[in-house]
């Protein structure tokens, strides 16, 4: 699911809400537009410790294409052993941003599996020929920049430990309905520290409130996030928000 929006000041409206069934499909969706700011809600990278660990290339875009040319099986096992090896409670490693974000470790493969996230839409990005500020050499022309967004540190800034979203049916309660909108209000009325306020059709309204699944809100969140991002580099911050002491081999979130 892409939201694709246009920010005017402080207001941020979007203009369409976009699904996909493939990630050839999804390529092409991000192909159509020659100029982009997208924040993205999969991790851009793995922590620091983990990639020294196993001894893959330090460079992100090297390590990038390492990371894609495994398949999940490897990934898991290379993981999984990574972890055994580590005591109780210290499983996982994290990269320095899963701290301000409060995001998962970017090596999980299940509850949720970004380990395979990142699998999946790193290198699809790379193929829409976007810029990943910080991760790479800034190029002389920048037509579509990809940013590593959190729909969750965001809603969490408006609803609290309340869930918003589940994939499972049974779960899809009239709790989440209430949360879903209570969370639409706050960005429409830009009660969040970017005080950023979002403009949706009626229409719009109601398919943010409706999906369960919370994919499409969780886009919007995407979208202020990269409206958020796209205010600093107009100011002339040429990391579009991202602090410059992040890790070049990790990553950060935007906005952490």
């Amino acid at each position: 699911m892409l939201a694709w929006g246009q920010c005017d000041g402080q207001r941020v409206r979007v203009t369409q809400l976009q699904a996909f069934s493939s990630l050839p499909d999804l390529l092409t969706g991000l192909r159509s537009a020659p100029h982009w700011v997208g924040g993205f809600d999969l991790p851009f990278g793995l922590p620091r410790e983990l990639i020294q660990t196993l001894g893959w290339p330090m460079q992100w875009q090297d390590c990038i294409r390492h990371y894609a040319s495994l398949t999940r099986a490897d990934i898991r096992a290379q993981f999984a052993a990574f972890c055994d090896a580590r005591p109780v409670g210290n499983k996982f490693a994290h990269r320095a941003t899963d701290g301000p974000a409060g995001s998962s470790s970017s090596m999980k493969w299940v509850n949720p599996p970004v380990a395979f996230m990142l699998h999946a839409g790193v290198p699809l990005l790379l193929e829409s020929d976007a810029y990943f500020p910080g991760l790479q050499p800034a190029p002389t022309q920048v037509s579509r920049v990809a940013l590593e967004a959190y729909p969750g540190m965001l809603a969490r800034e408006v609803l609290g430990n309340r869930s918003y979203k589940s994939d499972d049916r049974a779960k899809q309660t009239p709790e989440r309905l209430i949360a879903r909108k209570d969370l639409v209000n706050a960005l429409e009325l830009g009660q969040t520290r970017w005080k950023l306020r979002l403009h949706l059709s009626h229409a719009q309204r109601d398919a943010l409130v409706a999906d369960a699944s919370g994919d499409t809100l969780d886009a919007v969140l995407c979208l202020v996030q990269a409206a958020w991002a796209q205010q600093r580099n107009s100011q002339g911050d040429a990391l579009y928000g991202l602090p410059e002491s992040l890790d070049p081999l990790e990553g950060w979130i935007v906005g952490a």
